[in-house]
């Protein structure tokens, strides 16, 4: 697959379209983020192993994002998957990128990766590899519903119980740029204490990603405690779509999330 990614990269760099492609390199054995800024690196850029669920990913966008704001006078690109794409999209509704930019070269995902991430659109608007995929259905939310409301609250205290306050979830998050996290404010978070008050830390981050998460489920993979905080996220993202009929990242950018439409996002 990554054959028509280079010769897409290649175009762009050899072109002075962008000043760097932010992708993937395998090196000594490993694969990990790397900004190409000539075509002649390409011969290491990879796009991981799309056919096996859980395979390694980077917040790429999350990169971008500290990338362009360090040099916003360039143009950059960035490989997207659907969920990266849906990523891209809100950070410009919310203006921390700047869409004139940044080029996306986008890859599909195949079907085993997008039924073992229960994604509802495994590819981007635009891919120059892989193919069309039908999108799966939220079974996980859908196990977790079936229980009556006494087993679903012991159910989400116990996997709460597990955290170890390492902060990963939020830190892998590609839609968490505010300067301020609430999860560190003293108000709402015993910041000291160590496990975090159960269920105070994940609801409210909860709340605070509704209308903003993507459904990459990097912060489950990153969690150390296996708690299944995409399975809790995807439930957010259903009730925000039943009652305000919004999901980020499948609405064209610039469109306000309706639990922000009064307010302004500061600018990138």
């Amino acid at each position: 697959m990554s054959e028509k990614v280079r010769a897409k990269v290649k175009d762009l760099l050899d072109s002075g379209r962008i000043k760097g492609f932010l992708g993937l390199r395998q090196a000594d054995g490993h694969l990990g983020p790397h900004l190409f800024t000539d075509g002649r690196e390409l011969d290491a850029l990879a796009v991981g192993d799309l056919k096996r669920p859980g395979d390694t990913r980077y917040p790429l966008n999350k990169q971008l994002l500290t990338l362009m704001r360090c040099d916003p006078d360039d143009s950059f690109g960035v490989l997207v998957r659907g969920c990266d794409e849906r990523g891209l999209k809100t950070l410009i509704t919310w203006n921390q990128v700047d869409p004139a930019k940044v080029v996306a070269v986008g890859i599909a995902c195949p079907p085993e990766l997008a039924a073992a991430c229960e994604c509802l659109k495994p590819y981007p608007d635009e891919f120059v590899d892989g193919g069309k995929v039908e999108g799966s259905t939220f079974a996980s939310v859908a196990t977790v519903d079936a229980l009556d409301l006494h087993s679903r609250l012991t159910h989400w205290l116990h996997e709460f119980s597990k955290c170890v306050k390492c902060y990963g979830c939020r830190d892998i998050c590609p839609m968490c740029f505010c300067k301020e996290c609430s999860l560190e404010q003293e108000d709402l978070i015993h910041t000291g204490d160590l496990p975090p008050e159960n269920p105070i830390f994940h609801l409210t981050r909860a709340v605070h990603m509704a209308g903003r998460c993507i459904d990459c489920g990097l912060c489950n993979e990153a969690c150390p405690a296996d708690i299944p905080l995409r399975t809790l996220y995807k439930k957010v993202a259903e009730i925000i779509a039943q009652e305000f009929d919004y999901r980020p990242g499948y609405v064209e950018p610039g469109e306000k999330p309706p639990l922000n439409i009064l307010g302004e996002a500061p600018e990138h």
